[in-house]
């Protein structure tokens, strides 16, 4: 994929290293595609190549009032997506956009300016070394309720970082969870005022460049931290992609469509 080509993602370089991956998809509140992740991943192989990138900023197209509203995809999109041959549609998961952000050399920042829900969150818990969120946003981890399981490695992700009673907590019941509640579960690093959240990431983002911040010694904590994890999370991400595989072809799946369709709670059958 060519960056000229981009559709769902803005993406920004400035002079100082700075670089800033946008999703903006404000009419369905900035939900992300295969597309859009293709497009991360571009981002990625651009920023390894360009000597000038030092820290990528990630967040959400303001106009959307989200950072993302999770997954999205309708059938007409198949005819859109046949324009890139690197898309595997089975990687439910989305194994080869964060084994690609696991191994980014440079450190990412995640802004959550709004509701992160599904993927919203479990892509900068896996791809993001810092996440800052504004005070009003909140994560939803509503795989449960749609009859599915998470995906990104959050599986082997979430309970590392807040335990495994905590995180079984909120994937069985498919909790929202508040920002406040997020910084105290150790998810995220701060809470901040909505208009203070991009300042102060970029503020962060500053320090982690030269003449503030040493940028080999960086790359060399973050590709030191991440070794150890990166076949297990390999084999996680196999595992998410083979469990969404069977629970996409579920009744229950197709029960908690009906669901969102008709406004109402699913009526499970565990089938």
């Amino acid at each position: 994929m060519r960056i000229e080509d981009f559709e769902d993602t803005i993406y920004k370089k400035e002079d100082n290293g700075i670089y800033t991956a946008t999703i903006s998809r404000p009419e369905a509140r900035n939900a992300v595609t295969y597309i859009s992740f293709l497009e991360l991943y571009t981002v990625l192989e651009d920023m390894e190549q360009d000597r000038n990138a030092k820290v990528l900023i990630l967040t959400g197209d303001p106009k959307g009032n989200a950072f993302t509203s999770g997954g999205y995809f309708k059938p007409e999109m198949m005819e859109q997506m046949k324009k890139y041959p690197e898309i595997d549609l089975m990687d439910i998961a989305q194994k080869k956009v964060c084994m690609k952000f696991w191994n980014f050399s440079k450190p990412v920042i995640a802004a959550i300016n709004g509701m992160a829900i599904g993927g919203g969150i479990t892509m900068p818990l896996a791809c993001a070394d810092l996440i800052y969120m504004a005070e009003d946003a909140w994560l939803g981890f509503f795989f449960s309720k749609r009859g599915i399981i998470p995906e990104f490695a959050c599986s082997f992700l979430l309970p590392l970082l807040i335990g495994f009673q905590k995180a079984k907590e909120i994937l069985y019941f498919g909790k929202k969870v508040t920002a406040q509640k997020a910084y105290e579960l150790g998810l995220i690093n701060k809470v901040l005022p909505i208009e203070d959240l991009i300042p102060y990431a970029r503020k962060q983002a500053l320090k982690l460049i030269p003449p503030k911040g040493p940028s080999l010694s960086l790359k060399l904590m973050k590709k030191t931290m991440h070794s150890y994890f990166k076949d297990i999370l390999d084999r996680t991400l196999d595992l998410e992609n083979r469990g969404l595989r069977k629970a996409f072809t579920s009744k229950d799946f197709n029960e908690s469509m009906k669901a969102i369709k008709e406004k109402r709670d699913p009526v499970f059958i565990g089938r």
